[in-house]
Parts: structure tokens; C-alpha cells; sequence
């Protein structure tokens, strides 16, 4: 498998369809690359919002676009309820870490992942200084029947803690491997994913 679709998820909500390049694969899980430019599919939300402060019931029906920001390399280790992604500027000097907080559920055939993001998330400078993101958002949704209970949101805040300690010593990921990743030049952009099934909806 050289191309896996990230099915972005907030609650209910698809709110993104990305086609990844694996770079590496085994038991210990994924590292995938999202390139500059990349075709996607992206959830059609009001200008000057965020699908986090929108009532999950909405419908975001999927439009077609591209990755609007520099490369990304996303860790999705086996097992674990989060994502480290290393972002890149456009000319591919690294810019920082992010972890992301999330749960996944892998197709049979290893084609698509499917994310459910969690909010909490944990930015990380190049000298590892870091902290906590939109946690007024993550306290504000904890209960709701759509998102998580307070004993999940415990366990969510508690995966986020445990990296923190990766961070704080300096351990992998945030060991600087693979700061100075280079994508091959032979790489080509990977096509749009056709939109599936159930998330079809008015195309924009």
C-alpha cells in the first residue's frame, strides 16, 4: 500500500479526506506524508469559522481542494490514542511538532484510516517547548453525547500527559529524527480519493 485516505473526523462530522504516501510501515504503526498541494476532499463550513465551534447535527457536505499548507509527516503509532506530525515549510525546513489526540480505525485493506479527533491537542516548538490547545473547547464538549464522557475525557488528557514526557526527555519522536526529511523528487502528487459513499454529499 502506497497511499492511505486520512478521513479527518470531529464528532459526526468528516471534515477532511486526505491522501497520505506511506513512508514507512510495520507493527509499530504508520508514518505517512501529506505534500504540498495535495488533491482533497474538505467539509464546505461557513467562511471565518472552525467545524469545532459549529453544532455537530450540521451538514458540511465535502467539496474538492488541496492541502493549503508546507508537508507534513504524520506518526500514527500502533496502538496509541495520538498522532505526531512534524510540519514543514513549503521549502521543507521544519517548523514544529503537533500531537494530536485521536482515536483510529484502520480499513481491511489497509487503504483508509479513519481519524476521530478528540480536540485536545499539543503544539511543540523546535526546542520543545510546548502546550496545551483548545482545551476551553475540549472541556466544552465533554459530555455531549456526540464527543466523550468525563471518564473518557480523563483518558484522553492522560494519553496527552504520557507525551509530554516524550517531549520533556527528549525521546522519539521528539528526538529530532526525521526533522530533516526530504521527500524523493519522484514522488508525484497522489490523485484525489474518489468520495466515498457515505459521505457523499452536494459536491462544491
Amino acid at each position: 500500500m502506497s497511499i492511505v485516505n486520512i478521513h479527518l473526523i470531529l464528532g459526526s462530522t468528516v471534515s477532511m479526506i486526505i491522501p497520505a504516501r506511506v513512508v514507512e510501515s510495520g507493527d509499530d504503526g504508520l508514518l505517512l506524508w501529506v505534500a504540498p498541494g495535495t488533491p482533497l476532499w474538505r467539509a464546505t463550513i461557513p467562511p471565518g469559522t472552525h467545524l469545532r465551534d459549529l453544532p455537530p447535527e450540521g451538514s458540511y457536505p465535502l467539496r474538492a481542494d488541496r492541502w493549503r499548507h508546507g508537508g507534513a509527516l504524520i506518526l500514527q503509532p500502533a496502538g496509541a490514542g495520538h498522532a505526531v506530525w512534524w510540519s514543514f515549510t513549503r521549502e521543507q525546513e521544519f517548523r514544529s511538532w503537533y500531537v494530536n489526540l485521536e482515536s483510529r480505525v484502520h480499513s481491511p485493506d489497509g487503504a483508509d484510516v479513519h481519524v476521530t479527533d478528540q480536540e485536545l491537542d499539543i503544539t511543540v516548538t523546535p526546542d520543545r517547548a510546548w502546550e496545551w490547545k483548545d482545551e476551553e473547547s475540549f472541556a466544552a464538549k465533554t459530555g455531549h453525547p456526540v464527543y466523550w464522557t468525563p471518564a473518557e475525557a480523563a483518558a484522553i488528557r492522560a494519553e496527552g500527559v504520557r507525551v509530554t514526557h516524550l517531549i520533556d526527555a527528549a525521546t522519539y519522536p521528539f528526538d529530532g529524527t526525521w526533522c530533516d526529511f526530504r521527500p524523493p523528487p519522484s514522488w508525484p502528487l497522489p490523485d484525489r480519493p474518489p468520495l466515498p459513499r457515505a459521505e457523499h454529499g452536494p459536491v462544491g
